[in-house]
């Protein structure tokens, strides 16, 4: 584990997303075109072992792993006890 003395960090993200369509027509639809993050560090350290730290806390971020990698989605729906079909 590298040891780091940091005084604050934060991390900010955004993401621009859509909504079109109609629920009642049956022609809604949704999507994502970009995440962002922003990490903000403040320290006396070095940069090269801040720099190392932050890319490996990326590296362990199952939110950016997710955004990054496509993931098999299991959606499991019950209605009044009963699992149906929703796809």
């Amino acid at each position: 584990m590298k040891e780091v003395e940091i005084h604050s960090a934060k991390v900010h993200v955004e993401m621009d997303y859509y909504l079109k369509g109609s629920i009642a027509d049956n022609t809604v639809e949704n999507g994502v075109t970009e995440v962002r993050s922003f990490f903000d560090v403040e320290s006396d350290q070095q940069a090269e072992d801040l720099i190392e730290v932050i890319q490996l806390a990326k590296k362990g971020c199952f939110a950016e792993s997710l955004v990054k990698t496509a993931v098999p989605l299991k959606s499991v729906c019950t209605l009044n006890g009963t699992e149906v079909d929703t796809n």
